[in-house]
């Protein structure tokens, strides 16, 4: 029998600040497995998300389906659009909001890491690496009425973070590590009103994972895939302001006409994060019902 086994390995899932998103659902699937999970939050969301955390508030979402309850192991502060402490203007590192938590770059995560678990192998201390981020300031706006500061403040978020995330976490990861992100639908077709620079920003992710499986792949041996989903309401999603029309029009036009379930990507994270799929590396995995074969809708 085959069975998806992460036991021993350690997965650092970023952008989880709720129980709603992709994200979670992909941290709880791997911890499923068997992974202990570590996630990085948005620092304005950290204090809400670890209140809610410690009054138990999620803990019907945080359920396992064999008994008990998924417990990160950390959470750290993380801004993405950072790579390094420098990077952070002053008003940012001064902002009450951020001041408190420090250094809350990429970079600062991975010495977090290493401080945190570097004793326990000379080796690596991670395995797993999930970019579950996206931010378009100007998402609700046409791209012909996109600033350039917006358009690329979306990439920079939502895409080059990848790579960055890919460079600086690739030498504190155990050889045959995985890393994994999150696209949509409007990197290859046009979904109109999804503005401001995200649809740009999700073709380069697609791109750039290609190139980045390449280049770890040799370097590292490490793996890099992504998973198109389809449309769920989460929070998140709910800023581009027509999720639930996205949702409707894809369940009637999909080949499987449910709508789909942060489950079913948490569930299709975890066998490609696993050594069952050490096979696949460079590839965009649809998990949208099979919606992004149609050419017609009905």
């Amino acid at each position: 029998m085959l069975n998806i086994d992460l036991s021993g390995k350690r997965a650092f899932v970023a952008g989880v600040a709720d129980d709603g998103g992709f994200g979670f659902a992909i941290a709880k699937a791997l911890a499923e497995a068997g992974a202990s999970v570590c996630v990085g939050t948005w620092p304005p969301a950290l204090g809400i998300f670890q209140t809610l955390l410690r009054r138990g508030k999620l803990d019907e979402s945080l359920a396992m389906p064999g008994g008990g309850k998924l417990e990160f192991e950390r959470v750290y502060p993380l801004d993405a659009e950072f790579d390094t402490f420098e990077d952070m203007p002053e008003e940012i590192r001064d902002n009450k909001r951020y001041k408190e938590h420090g250094d809350v770059s990429i970079q600062a995560a991975v010495e977090r890491l290493k401080k945190d678990f570097g004793a326990e192998a000379s080796d690596g201390v991670l395995d797993i690496v999930v970019h579950s981020l996206a931010n378009g300031p100007e998402v609700k706006n046409v791209l012909l009425e996109t600033s350039r500061k917006g358009y690329l403040g979306a990439v920079g978020v939502s895409a080059y973070s990848m790579i960055s995330m890919v460079q600086r976490f690739s030498p504190i990861m155990r050889k045959g590590g995985s890393f994994l992100s999150l696209s949509y639908m409007a990197a290859e077709r046009v979904i109109p009103g999804y503005g401001g620079g995200m649809s740009s920003a999700k073709a380069a992710l697609e791109s750039d994972t290609r190139v980045l499986a390449f280049e770890a792949g040799r370097k590292y041996g490490h793996r890099v895939n992504c998973i198109s989903a389809g449309p769920l309401a989460s929070r998140a999603a709910s800023a581009i302001g027509f999720i639930g029309e996205m949702i409707e029009y894809t369940t009637a036009n999909a080949p499987l006409p449910e709508a789909l379930t942060a489950r079913e990507v948490g569930a299709t994270a975890a066998f490609l994060c696993s050594p069952l799929a050490s096979g696949i590396t460079a590839t965009t995995v649809y998990v949208d019902k099979g919606y992004s074969a149609m050419g017609k809708a009905l």
